[in-house]
Formats: C-alpha cells, structure tokens, sequence
C-alpha cells in the first residue's frame, strides 16, 4: 500500500525544536515550547528537506519502507477511535523509514504508541517520532461541517469549493474564487463562524463531476 508523506510546502522558515527520547519508549519526541491547542503553536509538519518521503522503486513508482508503513498502520486512529480526540495527522518515511506523528497531546500520543505496541508487537517505536500539533483531525472536521452547513455553497457573495484542514492541522482551508480569496470581508466572515479556529480563505476551482 503506498502511502504518501504529509508535508507542508512554503514553509520553510518552521523550524522544529531538537528531538528527546520519551524514558522507556525509545520515541523520539519533539516537544515545542508553545502549549497545546494555544494560538501560539507552531505546526507540527513543516518543510524539512530531510524529509524526503518515500524512495522510488525500480519500477519507479514511490512505495513506503515496509517498517514504516506496518508503523503506520497500526497507529491509524480509524482501527481504535480511544486517540482520535488527539491524532492530528501523520507522515510516513519522511525520512525514510520513518513515522512523524503528530497529536494534540504528547502524552496522550505516548499512550496511543503504547496501545499500538501491545495490539501490534512487532513494530518498532524506535522509528517514531511524535510532536505536538493545534488540532486533532476530528476537531477539525467537527468545525468544518458546521461552518458548511451554516454557509452552504456560497457565502457573502463568493462560492464556495471546498473545505479542508491545513496538512499541519493549524486550522482549516476553505476554497472560492480568486476574487474571494482577496476579499478581506470573506475572510472576517467566516472567521467569526469558526468559533476562533483558525481560518484560511484560499482560490481554487469548482468541481466538475463527470
């Protein structure tokens, strides 16, 4: 199964603080100085050119390391919902052979390694490296399907085209036009419907359905 590393393009000015070993878990946790959820935290997956993602095959199509991917996979939060509160995202073999998981709560992430472990003993956690992020996934995908049923498809004038969380679960991204994506008042809006969520307006295009 192929399995793409998330990364964060343009930021390159994100810098991650130095990794430390949790005592008795060999993972490698970079914990930033910011507090969990707070406004001032950085994002957990930031442009790093050590990351390259997987590696191509001969056949040259990219494929995951098969330790990384068997990592990831008993990690996934839709196999025991315990850590969805915390899970934010993941990026597989970036480096290679290795996972970056990111949770709002490095405690909790320990806890959800730990369950992992114990459900799969074979992977390894020593190929795990686990930071802090703004917000779990599903607090995210909890803010976007009100604000989308709040707003419908088209809102202060502009259409809509999609909604999603930023790849480092900063906060979301909602799609319009260009017109709409310069349109500070289309921001205001919907920033005021967020609930304090972080919100960022940018251009995309309508889907076409075939």
């Amino acid at each position: 199964m192929r399995r793409t590393s998330v990364l964060l393009a343009g930021t390159a000015a994100v810098l991650l603080a130095a990794g430390c070993a949790a005592p008795g878990t060999g993972l490698n946790v970079r914990a930033l100085p910011s507090s969990t959820g707070s406004a001032s935290a950085r994002p957990c997956v930031g442009f790093d050119p050590a990351r390259s993602g997987p590696l191509p095959t001969a056949s040259g199509t990219p494929m995951n390391t098969p330790q990384a991917e068997a990592l990831a996979q008993a990690l996934d939060p839709k196999g025991d919902r315990a850590f969805a509160d915390v899970y934010g995202t993941m990026a597989v073999d970036s480096p290679p052979g290795r996972v970056l998981l990111c949770v709002t709560d490095l405690a909790r992430g320990r806890e959800m390694a730990a369950a992992a472990k114990k459900e799969h003993p074979g992977i390894d956690l020593g190929r795990l490296d686990l930071e802090l992020c703004r917000y779990s996934q599903r607090a995210l995908d909890a803010v976007i399907g009100r604000m989308s049923k709040a707003t419908g498809t088209e809102f202060a004038g502009f259409p809509l085209y999609s909604w999603s969380p930023n790849s480092d679960m900063s906060g979301i991204v909602v799609t319009t036009t260009r017109q709409g994506a310069n349109s500070k008042a289309l921001l205001q809006q919907l920033t005021a419907l967020s609930g304090g969520t972080a919100v960022t307006v940018a251009a995309g295009a309508a889907t076409v359905m075939s």
